[in-house]
């Protein structure tokens, strides 16, 4: 019986000492299962609080020479809708957060804002130059950049002129754009020549060279319909494509406008036929 004991004790230990290993690795596992699905659930909340980044643009009005009495009106109005244009885009920013591919926010927000800002600052120009000389190459203050936040989750970078930073996400789900997905279509446009005024000789030349601009803004958005054939949301191909053509018609129809006016009376009301439509 003395002897007997020390075996069973023996045994009776080695019983213990593999059950403890047995309920310690089951910690371990149950602890990285558990650190697993920690980072699992937290993923989605990094990318939520990423930053998307501000939108930054060159000011416009430091660079303008004096503004006679009679344009300051116009071109402080003109100003004010350039800040209005940055507010929104930075809002639009935030609000779309994820979606798109990587090119989103240089297709949907930095170019269809570059955009506006051309047509404003033409704007601009043509109300200073109405009684003072016309002040030139303000279009080189349209094109804006991101600056991306550090924190950015999707992989953004920071924005430089001739590469915009990418949006934070990449392409979450939206790759099937439900208005660009079943065929390109193609873009319309009205037809301005027949609707201006005779043109006077002296503006001849600059009128013909922005109604040919008109037709090369079509053929380049009607291109880049193709060439963007399921990207984006349902929203891409006016956010992307007829939005940004509709604003660089409203600046190629001011010049038109302000070449006849030079030397005759100035048609007005152009703008009227900016604005282009998708038909399938």
């Amino acid at each position: 019986m003395s002897r007997a004991l020390p075996k069973y004790n023996k045994r009776r230990v080695t019983f213990i000492g593999g059950a403890a290993a047995v309920a310690l690795s089951g910690t371990v596992i149950a602890g990285f299962a558990l650190a697993g699905e920690t980072s699992k659930s937290n993923a989605p909340s990094a990318r939520t609080l990423a930053s998307p980044g501000t939108i930054t643009c060159p000011d416009v009005r430091s660079k303008l020479p004096a503004v006679p009495a009679s344009a300051r009106a116009e071109v402080d109005r003109n100003l004010a809708l350039l800040n209005t244009q940055i507010r929104e885009a930075n809002q639009r920013l935030v609000n779309t957060v994820g979606q798109g591919g990587p090119n989103f926010v240089r297709n949907a927000i930095l170019g269809p804002l570059k955009d506006k800002r051309v047509a404003t600052v033409s704007r601009i120009a043509t109300a200073i130059g109405r009684t003072a000389a016309k002040p030139q190459g303000l279009d080189a203050l349209a094109p804006c950049t991101l600056n991306a936040a550090g924190t950015n989750a999707g992989g953004g970078a920071k924005a430089t002129p001739s590469a915009p930073a990418q949006q934070a996400g990449g392409n979450t789900g939206n790759a099937g754009n439900g208005g660009n997905a079943g065929g390109a279509g193609r873009i319309s446009c009205p037809e301005v020549r027949s609707k201006l005024p005779a043109v006077p000789a002296s503006a001849r030349a600059e009128v013909d060279r922005n109604l040919a601009q008109l037709d090369t803004q079509i053929r380049e958005a009607n291109q880049r319909l193709v060439n963007t054939v399921g990207q984006g949301g349902p929203n891409f191909v006016r956010n992307a494509i007829l939005g940004p053509l509709k604003d660089k018609r409203v600046a190629a129809l001011n010049r038109i406008e302000t070449a006849i006016g030079r030397a005759a009376a100035k048609p007005e009301g152009l703008e009227a036929f900016a604005t282009c439509t998708l038909s399938r």
